[in-house]
C-alpha cells in the first residue's frame, strides 16, 4: 500500500489536544462518541445494555479508557480481538505542596514521573494541564479538565561561564525546579508589600474554617491556583484538590525536508493510543461491518504503564480481566435462555488475541552501534514486531504468523526488533497481561527516536501503516483465529 500523510496530520491534532492522560482519554472519547459508541459504567449491569451489534466505551479514573464493539454473531465464549496501549508518558508533576521561593523567584516543586530524559526539560517553554476536583452547587465534587495554553514555567540551565561540565549532570530535587515568576511581581499583583506574618491568618484557624490539610493557597502559589480555577471555570475557593502535569507548550508538527517526520511530545505512547482508537472506529465504518462478526473488537488504553502498571487504572489491575469476564457471558442475539456455560470465560481468553501496542526504537544514525546488527528498524518502513528471548516482550511464532497474514491482506510492511545481547531491554503491558489472562499476545509498535525525551521524532507515514494494520486485525481476526493450530 502507498502510505498517506493524512493520518499523521490527524495524529498531530490528537497529540496537541492530549497533554495528560486525562486529556488523552477525553480525545479518544470524543472520537468514539462521534462514531456512535455509547457510554457504560462498571457499576452497571451489562447484560441488559450490551447487545450484539452495539458499540460501547467506559473509563476508570478518567485516565484509562476501554471501548469495544460486539459482533452480531457473537456467542458466549467466543474470542475477543484486543489491542492494548497506554495513555501516560514520563513527565513532571506538581507536588502536593509546591510553593517555593528562592532568591526572589517563585518556583514550583515538581516530582518526576516515570523514566524521563530529564535534561531535555531544561530551557523549554512549559505549561501545566491535568484535572481539578471542584465543589459544585449541589454539594458534590466533580472532575474538571484543565489546560493552561500559554508558557508559564521554565527550568533554566546554568550559564557555561559559571560551571563547565564535560557531561550535563544535575540534582533532580534541587535543580529541576521550574521558575514561575518573580516574588516582587506577585506581591505587587496582590497589593501588599511583604509576605503575611504573625496573626494575619488567625481567623482561618477557627473551628468554623477548619480544614484537615493546609489550604491550597498555603500549599501552592495563589496565582497558580487562580489560573487553575479560571481554566476549570470555577472560583479558586471551589478548587479542593488537583493533579497537574507539566507539558511542553510547543505543538507537535510535521518535520523533515519532505515532511517525512513528526516532531513532538508523548509519542510514547499516544502514537499507539491514537492508531488503535482510529483502527477500531475505521473497522466499523461500513454499516455491515458487524453483520457476520462472531468476535468482539476491543481497545484498552491504560494509565500508569510508565511506572509499572500496578494501580487500579493500570494494565496490571483487574480491569481487562473483569471486562473480559463480563463480556464472555453476554448472550447472543438469538438467545432465549439466560443460562451460560460455566467455562465461557476460559474459552474466551484461550481463543482471544491481544496486541500489546507500544512505540519501538528506530535505529539512530549517530548511535547505530547500540543496535543489534540485523534488527535496526527504520522510520516510515512499517510497524515493528518486538521480540525478546527473556520474555520482556510477549511475542512468539504463532503471533507472528497471525500478524503477517493480517499485514499481507492490507499490504502493510512490518519490521523486526531484538535488542543486542549487551543492551538492556524495556518491557510493556504485553507480558503481564498474557500471564494474567493466558491469552495469546504479540508486542509491537511504530519506530521512533528520542523515546522519553520531551521532544520525540517518528515517521509521518508509519501512522497510516499502523492504523491500517490494526484495522485489518479487527476485520480478519475471526477468520484467522482458528487457522493457526498450536494447542
Amino acid at each position: 500500500m502507498e502510505p498517506s500523510s493524512k493520518a499523521a496530520h490527524d495524529f498531530l491534532t490528537f497529540v496537541n489536544a492530549s497533554p495528560t492522560p486525562f486529556h488523552a482519554v477525553e480525545s479518544a472519547k470524543k472520537r468514539l462518541v462521534a462514531a456512535g459508541f455509547e457510554e457504560i459504567k462498571e457499576r452497571q449491569d451489562w447484560e441488559s445494555t450490551c447487545k450484539p451489534g452495539g458499540r460501547y466505551w467506559l473509563t476508570r479514573n478518567g485516565s484509562t479508557i476501554l471501548a469495544f464493539a460486539i459482533g452480531k454473531k457473537w456467542q458466549p465464549g467466543n474470542p475477543i480481538a484486543m489491542i492494548g496501549a497506554h495513555t501516560d508518558s514520563p513527565a513532571l508533576r506538581i507536588k502536593p505542596v509546591s510553593k517555593i521561593q528562592s532568591e526572589g523567584y517563585m518556583q514550583v516543586g515538581v516530582e518526576t514521573y516515570g523514566g524521563g530524559l530529564w535534561h531535555t526539560w531544561f530551557d523549554r517553554d512549559l505549561s501545566i494541564a491535568g484535572r481539578a476536583m471542584v465543589k459544585t452547587g449541589k454539594g458534590e465534587f466533580a472532575q474538571k479538565l484543565v489546560r493552561i495554553d500559554k508558557p508559564i514555567l521554565r527550568i533554566p540551565t546554568l550559564a557555561i561561564h559559571l560551571e563547565r561540565q564535560e557531561t550535563f549532570t544535575f540534582d533532580k530535587e534541587k535543580q529541576l525546579l521550574p521558575i514561575a515568576g518573580l516574588v516582587a511581581a506577585e506581591l505587587k499583583r496582590q497589593g501588599i508589600d511583604a509576605e503575611p506574618k504573625g496573626d494575619a491568618k488567625a481567623e482561618d484557624d477557627s473551628e468554623t474554617n477548619f480544614t484537615p490539610l493546609k489550604k491550597l493557597t498555603d500549599r501552592h502559589h495563589p496565582y497558580l491556583l487562580e489560573l487553575i480555577a479560571s481554566h476549570a471555570g470555577v472560583d479558586a475557593a471551589d478548587v479542593v484538590d488537583f493533579e497537574m502535569i507539566l507539558y511542553d507548550h510547543q505543538k507537535a508538527c510535521l518535520g523533515g525536508i519532505h515532511d517525512e517526520f513528526v516532531f513532538g511530545q508523548r509519542f510514547d505512547n499516544l502514537g499507539m493510543s491514537y492508531c488503535s482508537t482510529m483502527a477500531l472506529i475505521k473497522s466499523l465504518e461500513s454499516p455491515s461491518s458487524l453483520q457476520n462478526e462472531s468476535a468482539i473488537r476491543l481497545i484498552s488504553l491504560f494509565d500508569h504503564e510508565e511506572i509499572g502498571s500496578q494501580t487500579a487504572q493500570g494494565a496490571d489491575s483487574n480491569l481487562l480481566p473483569a471486562v473480559i469476564r463480563r463480556l464472555s457471558v453476554l448472550p447472543s442475539a438469538d438467545s432465549k435462555s439466560s443460562e451460560v456455560s460455566s467455562t465461557a470465560y476460559e474459552r474466551t481468553v484461550s481463543t482471544s488475541f491481544l496486541i500489546s501496542a507500544d512505540m519501538a526504537h528506530a535505529v539512530h544514525p549517530n548511535y547505530a552501534h547500540k543496535y543489534e546488527a540485523n534488527h535496526k528498524p527504520e522510520l516510515n518502513k512499517g510497524t515493528v514486531i518486538k521480540i525478546n528471548a527473556n520474555a520482556r516482550y510477549a511475542t512468539n511464532s504463532p503471533g507472528i504468523v497471525l500478524l503477517q497474514e493480517v499485514a499481507r491482506r492490507r499490504g502493510v510492511p512490518l519490521q523486526l526488533f531484538v535488542v543486542s545481547n549487551i543492551s538492556p531491554c524495556g518491557s510493556t503491558i504485553g507480558p503481564m497481561l498474557s500471564a494474567a489472562l493466558g491469552t495469546r499476545t504479540l508486542d509491537l509498535g511504530n519506530p521512533q527516536l528520542s523515546m522519553h525525551s520531551i521532544r520525540e521524532t517518528a515517521g509521518a507515514y508509519d501512522v497510516d501503516y499502523a492504523v491500517n494494520l490494526f484495522e485489518s486485525f479487527f476485520e480478519h481476526f475471526s477468520e484467522l483465529e482458528g487457522k493457526i493450530l498450536v494447542d
